[in-house]
């Protein structure tokens, strides 16, 4: 009986070290943000991006991400994607909008993320960083953001 337990016990214990490596999301008020991520930055560049796999707001209400910082760059831009005559154009934006009671992704190849401005260091693969999220209505948010090559793509950089 001693056996099973110990082994029901470990089971459990990995079944859920799985559903945090898997799922480092966090809530603030009525947003849950989801899977912060970065990719590996281009070597010799001195800027990178980070994501988040999306950000749910569950509220009846709007919500906007004001801005973003982070203590491994000197600065973070949000920005979006916008069509610029023939071709599509990232460009900074005051806000992005988080319509009340949908997910807005901000993922690499989509419409919206967070380019980290004058990195201090490189972003490399397993690395971690802290990321602070600052909302309209929820306030701030520091999320742990995780550096990894991204499963739908070959090795990522981010190309500005």
């Amino acid at each position: 009986m001693r056996l099973f337990v110990s082994r029901w016990c470990a089971v459990a214990v990995m079944l859920c070290l799985v559903g945090l490596a898997q799922g480092h999301g966090v809530s603030v008020g009525d947003l849950v943000l989801d899977h912060p991520y970065a990719v590996p930055s281009k070597p010799g560049s001195s800027e990178g991006a980070a994501y988040l796999r999306g950000i749910r707001n569950k509220g009846s209400q709007t919500e906007r991400l004001l801005s973003a910082s982070s203590p491994i760059a000197e600065r973070v831009q949000l920005q979006s994607v916008a069509q610029d005559g023939p071709s599509m154009r990232r460009h900074e934006v005051a806000s992005i909008e988080l319509p009340a009671d949908k997910t807005t992704e901000l993922r690499h190849g989509g419409p919206n993320h967070l380019v980290l401005m004058n990195l201090k260091r490189p972003l490399k693969e397993g690395d971690r960083f802290d990321l602070t999220l600052n909302f309209e209505r929820a306030g701030s948010q520091t999320v742990k953001v995780w550096v990894q090559t991204p499963r739908d793509s070959a090795p990522a950089v981010h190309n500005h």
